[in-house]
């Protein structure tokens, strides 16, 4: 067991610092967004079952023991311990196996904002998060000596205390989320399509239609016609594979696309065409209820 994590706050100059090691993934998200800055989370067991989501932050999530696959986007990953994910706001996510009873992961939450501010002309340190080419992986395997170099960062993030300790906090952050995406870049220069992702050929092949044609309308019948299997093996193999049903991974993406395309700028009209929902009061009742907020006011808030 990790045992670096075990300070719930601490007292700066009177004031309780911006730091929380949290023990709710929800409530490091919440804790990030309302700072507008990051927050880590340090758990040991599954708070609930999850169905596929999205966050207005960037999420890191490290493997300590316990989780086995993540979907992420239309990608499927083997995790094993020491394994770094990162992902951005807009990519819907989901654990479709893992041990509840000993779950034991890191999760950094960081508001995009923040990263902004942080980078320089020469240094963006939202990289990681936002470079997506066609060959890539969300996956980083950190060899254990970088293991310990993570785990030295948080330490350092935790344990920072006494005058100047914000300073410390926020250069240890900086020091960590350089580390990553050195990891990243040397990663991805790995990457291969043929090695990176394990799962059912057929639900691949279901995938990667939907994406291509995810601003259209998409039918259970529709897939199944396709592919010459039945509605009900259709829906049993997808959910097998990725842990959501085919209508909800459907929705994950759509409600992804129209996100990025609210923080750009886009009216609420075009956005629901342009992400696949065929009914615009359809739209505007899924967004709020997945996302907490009207389309409008998420634009308004948006961050980008």
């Amino acid at each position: 067991m990790l045992q670096i994590l075990n300070k719930s706050f601490r007292i700066v100059v009177g004031e309780v610092s911006f730091l929380e090691i949290h023990n709710s993934c929800q409530k490091a998200i919440d804790k990030a967004i309302a700072n507008r800055s990051f927050s880590v989370a340090h758990l040991f067991h599954e708070e609930k079952t999850m169905d596929m989501h999205i966050h207005d932050t960037c999420e890191i999530y490290y493997s300590i023991q316990g989780g086995k696959k993540f979907l992420i986007g239309e990608r499927m990953y083997d995790i094993s311990p020491g394994d770094l994910f990162v992902i951005n706001p807009y990519e819907p996510h989901h654990l479709t196996s893992i041990d509840k009873r000993n779950h034991e992961r890191i999760i950094i939450a960081v508001h995009p904002e923040f990263l902004k501010n942080l980078s320089t002309e020469e240094t963006d340190l939202s990289y990681c998060f936002f470079e997506r080419s066609r060959l890539f992986s969300h996956r980083i395997s950190l060899s254990k000596e970088q293991q310990t170099r993570f785990l030295y960062f948080i330490s350092k993030i935790n344990v920072s205390d006494g005058y100047g300790s914000d300073i410390v906090e926020r250069a240890a952050f900086m020091e960590l989320m350089v580390f990553i995406n050195e990891a990243f870049i040397a990663s991805n220069k790995l990457f291969s399509d043929s090695t990176s992702f394990h799962y059912n050929q057929l639900a691949l092949k279901m995938l990667n239609f939907i994406n291509q044609n995810i601003t259209e309308r998409i039918t259970i019948e529709q897939l199944a016609n396709r592919f010459y299997i039945s509605e009900s093996y259709a829906s049993r193999i997808f959910k097998a594979a990725t842990g959501v049903t085919i209508n909800k991974y459907i929705t994950a993406r759509r409600i992804s696309i129209a996100k990025s395309l609210l923080s750009m700028g886009m009216n609420v009209l075009e956005v629901s065409e342009k992400s696949g929902f065929n009914d615009y009061s359809n739209f505007l009742r899924t967004f709020k209820a997945s996302v907490g907020i009207s389309p409008k006011k998420y634009a308004q808030n948006s961050v980008r």
